[in-house]
Order: C-alpha cells, then sequence, then structure tokens
C-alpha cells in the first residue's frame, strides 16, 4: 500500500468508524476485538511483553521511567535509549524508523520510534478528526509548537492541503510576518500563543483553532474566542499518541478508536488515564500511565459521536498539591480547584500563578498593576480552598510580571515542592 492511499485508508476508516449516530454498544464490540487482536498478534513482539499473557488486566501499569529504563524492550527494533538520542540529535532516524522525542519543558524527555507506516496512519486519523472537510474545502494548517515532529512529514503530499510548521522557540518576531503571509486556515499552537495572536495580530483570519500542548484555562479560551470567532477546539496530544479531539461542537471526545482507555479516580470526577495504543506496532504501549488529570464528561454530545467526551484537561498529577493532614488524613488539592477560585474571585484578574515552594508555604503571583483589592479578594478565595478542608499552608501574594517564556510550557497551577526522598 502506498504512502497516500494508507492516509486515505485511515482518514475513511476514521471517519466511519467514528460516524455520527453509532450506537456506543456496537462501538464498544469493535474496540474489543481490536483490542484482543492486538493484544494476541502485537504485544509479544517486543522484549517486555515477550511471555506476557494476552489479557489487558494481567499486564503491569507503566509509565514513562518504566519505558526510558529500557527503551529497547518496548519497540521491535531493539533500538536503545543511547542509539535513539544519538539519532534523534542528528539524523531523526533508525534505518525506515523515525526517532522523536518530547520537548521536556514540563519534565524529563521521553523519546518514541514510529514507522512510515504508522505516521501515515496517524496523519489520515488527524486529518479526518479535525478538518473532515479539507477535500471540499483546501486547509493551510499552521502548527506552532517548540519543536518539529516527524508526525508532520507526510502532510503536504495533497494540493488540498498545506502544512507549515512555525518554530515558537525563535520568537515571535521571527515567524510572526510568515504566518500571516501564510494565511492559515486552521491554526495549532499552546493556548498561551493563540492568545498572544489575538491581541498582537490583526491580519489572521482562521476559520477554527485548535488548542494543544499546554492546559486550556477559561480566562484565555474568552480571550481567544472573543478575537476570533467561534468555537476553541483542543487536541489532546503528547510524545505516547493522539489522544483526544475536539468535534464540531466544540467538545473533546477521547481517540478510542486509536487507544484503550482505563480510568484511575483521583477525585470529583477526576481520573488519570491508562492508556493503551492499539495503533501502535513498532513501539507498544500498553497500561501506560499518563501525568495527566482528566473530568470524563457526564452527558452525550449532540455531534452524535460514540467516542467518550472529556469536560476537560485539568492539568498535570504532579502539579496537584497533596497534604497531610493534622488528622492523619492525606488531602489532594487539584489544579482546577485553585485555578477557579483565583479566576472566579476577580475578573480583572487575566494572568496569574499559584506556585506550592515549600510543603506548608503557598505563594500567590499577580501582576503588579492589578488593583490591591482584587488582589485581597483573589489571596483570601485561595485561601478558602484549603481552609474549607482543613489545612492551613501560609500563602503568600508576590507582584511580578509574568513573562512569556518560549522555552517553557505554560503551568499556572505548579508543585515546586519535592517531599524528601521525593523524585
Amino acid at each position: 500500500m502506498t504512502g497516500r492511499l494508507r492516509i486515505a485508508s485511515a482518514f475513511a476508516q476514521t471517519l466511519w468508524t467514528c460516524r455520527a449516530g453509532r450506537p456506543r454498544a456496537a462501538f464498544e464490540r469493535w474496540q474489543a476485538g481490536i483490542l484482543r487482536s492486538w493484544l494476541e498478534r502485537d504485544l509479544p513482539a517486543v522484549g517486555f511483553y515477550r511471555n506476557a499473557p494476552p489479557r489487558l488486566e494481567a499486564l503491569p501499569v507503566i509509565d514513562k521511567a518504566t519505558v526510558m529504563a529500557d527503551f529497547a524492550a518496548f519497540n521491535r527494533g531493539r533500538i536503545s535509549a543511547e542509539e535513539g538520542w544519538r539519532a534523534f540529535e542528528t539524523t531523526g532516524r533508525i534505518g525506515e524508523v523515525s526517532i522523536g522525542a518530547s520537548t521536556g519543558t514540563s519534565g524529563n524527555r521521553a523519546l518514541y520510534a514510529i514507522t512510515g507506516a504508522e505516521q501515515e496512519r496517524w496523519l489520515g486519523t488527524i486529518l479526518a478528526k479535525a478538518v473532515p472537510r479539507f477535500l471540499v474545502e483546501p486547509e493551510r494548517v499552521a502548527v506552532i509548537l517548540p519543536q518539529n515532529s516527524a508526525l508532520y512529514d507526510g502532510a503536504n503530499r495533497s494540493r488540498l492541503l498545506r502544512l507549515a510548521f512555525f518554530d515558537l522557540r525563535q520568537g515571535f518576531e521571527r515567524w510572526l510576518p510568515a504566518l500571516e503571509a501564510f494565511a492559515p486556515t486552521t491554526i495549532v499552537a499552546p493556548p498561551r500563543v493563540l492568545r498572544h495572536l489575538a491581541e498582537q495580530s490583526e491580519r489572521l483570519q482562521p476559520r477554527r483553532l485548535f488548542a494543544g500542548a499546554e492546559t486550556l484555562d477559561a480566562v484565555d479560551r474568552t480571550v481567544i474566542e472573543a478575537r476570533f470567532g467561534g468555537k476553541l477546539g483542543q487536541i489532546y496530544m503528547a510524545t505516547e499518541g493522539l489522544f483526544a479531539v475536539s468535534c464540531a461542537e466544540g467538545r473533546l471526545h477521547l481517540a478510542e478508536d486509536a487507544n484503550f482507555f482505563e480510568f484511575e479516580p483521583v477525585a470529583d470526577r477526576l481520573v488519570a488515564p491508562l492508556v493503551t495504543g492499539l495503533r501502535r506496532r513498532f513501539q507498544i504501549m500498553a497500561r501506560y500511565r499518563m501525568n495527566d488529570l482528566l473530568r470524563l464528561s457526564e452527558r452525550p454530545c449532540a455531534c452524535g459521536s460514540p467516542l467518550r467526551a472529556v469536560d476537560e484537561v485539568v492539568g498535570r498529577m504532579d502539579d496537584a498539591f497533596l497534604f497531610d493532614r493534622a488528622d492523619g488524613a492525606q488531602l489532594l488539592v487539584t489544579p482546577d480547584v485553585m485555578r477557579n477560585a483565583v479566576l472566579d474571585a476577580a475578573r480583572e484578574i487575566t494572568d496569574f500563578r499559584i506556585l506550592r515552594e515549600e510543603r506548608d508555604r503557598i505563594v500567590l503571583v499577580l501582576k503588579p498593576e492589578l488593583a490591591e483589592e482584587s488582589a485581597r479578594v483573589a489571596l483570601r478565595a485561595l485561601g478558602q480552598v484549603f481552609s474549607q478542608r482543613g489545612l492551613s499552608p501560609e500563602i503568600v501574594l508576590r507582584r511580578e510580571a509574568m513573562a512569556f517564556e518560549v522555552h517553557r510550557k505554560l503551568r499556572r497551577v505548579e508543585n515546586r515542592f519535592q517531599p524528601e526522598g521525593g523524585a
């Protein structure tokens, strides 16, 4: 099968599998068959799972540290981490396999290895989910991220689709004129970048926007949607794969046609996902714990998709604040609760940081120009988040300008405290 045919096949299959009106029960039966086949055929092809039973519940839960400790055991080519990093820093390839890596802007970097066939399938899948009408409405897609990816290489094979990558690390002044000249119909970028474009560029008039790579906060969504009109979509993607894309209704749907999700409960409808990549054949990923918090939706989506909807990607699990209460109970305070308390306190607050710098010391960072009364209200609201749960950390206010950091993901809520013996 040629590359174009493989892209077209994945595109058509994704549209059919996830079609509106398909009953959820029918989709789950189809997914169960795909999972069973993958466990029997693909799972034993790598060293880590060579003797594993073909039953998902019997497999160990793994994470980034597990994979990077023995990268060769998770891929068919027995490519070691050392070989992978050498390839990534030079040609980006080992034979017919492309080697990529996470940006490392929010933690330790991770490698991924992907074949050309997998790249083409990924491209067909994301086109079907994000720009399904590109065959009748030609698209110019601008991707603005701090690092390019081999995944985008096959996108410019059709006259109906053009994709341009803009390197966030080079700074706006270097690529903004080229972006405006490209006149994208679709832009994919972190929320802070889309907000900056909304505030700085009058020439851009995209048909659709997708936020990705960072947590999307309501304060950014409001500015972006007001400037560009329409609903801001999301693409939830990581080194480990494509996990969710917003539908035409603006709601985020898990890519259950390509992944099987299990959910570990955290608190108040929040879950941490375990992901099994059903389309990954070269580098195997089974029951991989993502470092993310999701709020699953309890209502169906008007788009009619059989795929499960997610109300919010809340943030990173390690940016939740874990406290030992006086009565011995351990309490987890999640990023969304703190974030919402500050934003709801005063309408004038358009940016902030909440930093846990010590075990019992939390810093609320606000802009110097914010009115004193708004700052006091926000500080009090944040304090109530903790006091209502029987906690009494010291909460202090810090005034400082919040610069746009090119090389670092935006984390408005960040846990910088590591207990003794912590990783």
